[in-house]
């Protein structure tokens, strides 16, 4: 008895956010059919042009714009970014440094500082636990 292993596929979107990429500036052909998993590796491994383009170039997909920014997907719809941007256009606000900017850089770190305190104190407690 032979097993028939079927073909998973996903949403182009879904693709898309996999790769990091913004949906509305890739190629019609993704845009429009299924991507099967071993297209998505394929993509992965050996990026095509368009690919390694929009990767480089943008525009891209908010978590990616956050993260250059150093900011929440939050903080970006705080300071009005709401739509894809440039790489060209993420290193102007870092040149531009706007207000909102700087307070959600701010707001990250402190984010950031206090999971680390919650880390630290949490992985305190386990180690206290297991003493016990």
């Amino acid at each position: 008895m032979t097993e028939h292993q079927s073909t998973q596929t996903m949403k182009p979107a879904t693709a898309a956010k996999k790769l990091g990429v913004y949906l509305d500036a890739t190629p019609a052909d993704f845009r429009e059919g299924a991507v099967t998993r071993a297209e998505l590796n394929a993509l992965q491994a050996d990026p095509p042009q368009w690919l390694r383009d929009l990767r480089r170039d943008g525009p891209h997909p908010r978590p990616v714009v956050a993260a250059k920014l150093g900011v929440s997907i939050a903080g970006l719809r705080r300071g009005g970014v709401t739509e894809a941007l440039t790489t060209e256009q993420i290193e102007a606000l870092k040149e531009e440094r706007p207000e909102w900017l700087e307070r959600e850089r701010a707001v990250q770190a402190d984010v950031r500082k206090e999971a680390v305190r919650v880390k630290k104190l949490h992985a305190e407690r386990t180690a206290g636990a297991a003493e016990d």
